[in-house]
């Protein structure tokens, strides 16, 4: 009896501590064990999402995207993350302005085009280059342009006839050609100074004006900008028709490069009616940075009909707009200055269409050739009776 009992008791033990095993098995891991287990689930969470942890599959060396493949944000453990970032990092907000200017669209309620973004990036790099590239070299030379001509005024001076007048008078343009080259001069005039001040008035003008001053004097400029610059393009296209016959590219321009026209030696070099320093302004200056000026105008002005108006459009607009504008001053400036002090009697073609026959004799030798062989007509315009009476044919006493 007494040995049962102790057989019994030894069963009863031995089932007690399998239960108490079996219970422990059973129960919770620790803390370092649970973050383990956590880890290990995490990690193969992200290799599922992980191409790079994917075996090989077909057409894998192809790039492309699937557009409906638009991956989920979990925007509350994005929220809690960046909650818990303002207290380890107070201040630190870079999730935030990593989100806005990740150059995501975003849901807006408003109807204009990309209103759903709210930082574009490559806004910051057009103005760095505007304010950097454009606004530094563009003021360079559009400030040397102008002192390297003065400089040379000075040492040539004015290139005045080396023959007394005739008194007989050629026309040399037409009321018609006077009326489209003054028009597209003032035109051009608007918009090459209201287009330094915007460009430049910043850093010249603002800290003398103050900005009240300042801010009417822009706002009144980018309205005569705007309105100038229609103006503008129909007065270069009529130029275009007029000039374009006398401007054609001929033998006798290479000759005229080759001693640069006589301007520092002052020695004769005969041409037609324009020489090729005319015809380079008329097909570098006016033809060519007139028509991209006025198209890249036009598309600022945001006339241009069926054209999308998104911010990079009008990025890359600016900057041509503004490297094109910059170039044809100055050019511009030396076409001035030929067409004013720097040539005696040019003025004043431009001013009354007329030349006397010694200055068309000196400057454009085979043109007044032309004109005394008959080819070309001394006067192509019925002159005010007036000025008919004093202004005779070459040859005529």
């Amino acid at each position: 009896m007494t040995r049962l009992s102790r057989t019994g008791r030894w069963l009863a033990g031995a089932l007690m501590t399998l239960a108490m095993a079996g219970a422990f098995a059973q129960a919770p891991a620790s803390a370092p064990q649970a973050q383990q287990s956590a880890t290990q689930s995490a990690t193969q969470s992200d290799n599922a999402n992980n191409p790079a942890t994917h075996p090989a599959q077909p057409f894998a060396g192809i790039a492309s995207e699937n557009i409906f493949n638009v991956p989920r944000r979990d925007m509350a453990a994005e929220a809690r993350a960046q909650q818990e970032r303002s207290q380890t990092q107070p201040g630190n907000n870079a999730p935030v302005w990593r989100e806005a200017n990740s150059d995501q669209p975003n849901y807006s309620s408003l109807p204009a085009k990309e209103a759903g973004v709210l930082i574009q990036r490559t806004g910051q790099k057009w103005r760095l280059f505007r304010n950097g590239v454009i606004t530094v070299w563009g003021g360079w030379l559009v400030l040397i342009v102008p002192l390297a001509i003065l400089a040379f005024f000075a040492w040539r001076g004015t290139i005045p006839l080396k023959t007394p007048r005739t008194g007989r008078m050629i026309e040399r343009f037409t009321p018609l050609e006077r009326i489209v080259h003054w028009t597209m001069a003032i035109s051009f005039s608007i918009l090459a100074i209201s287009g330094l001040v915007i460009l430049f008035g910043k850093h010249v003008l603002l800290p003398i004006f103050g900005h009240t001053l300042f801010g009417w004097l822009t706002y009144i400029l980018k309205n005569l900008h705007n309105l100038s610059g229609p103006v503008f393009t129909v007065a270069i296209v009529v130029a275009f028709v007029l000039f374009v016959r006398d401007n054609l590219p001929s033998r006798d321009d290479l000759t005229w490069i080759a001693r640069a026209g006589g301007l520092l030696t002052g020695s004769h070099v005969p041409s037609h009616r324009f020489n090729a320093g005319e015809k380079l302004w008329f097909w570098v200056g006016l033809v060519f940075f007139g028509l991209i000026l006025s198209a890249s105008g036009w598309v600022l002005d945001m006339i241009v009909p069926g054209l999308e108006y998104y911010r990079a459009t009008m990025q890359i607009a600016n900057v041509i707009h503004a490297i094109a504008a910059v170039l044809m001053i100055a050019l511009a400036c030396g076409h001035i200055y030929m067409g004013t002090i720097g040539m005696e009697g040019a003025y004043r073609a431009m001013r009354d269409g007329y030349v006397d026959e010694a200055w068309a004799q000196e400057h454009h030798e085979h043109w007044y050739d032309d004109i005394k062989a008959g080819k070309i007509p001394a006067q192509r315009s019925t002159p005010p009776e007036d000025a008919g009476r004093s202004r005779q044919r070459p040859g005529q006493a």
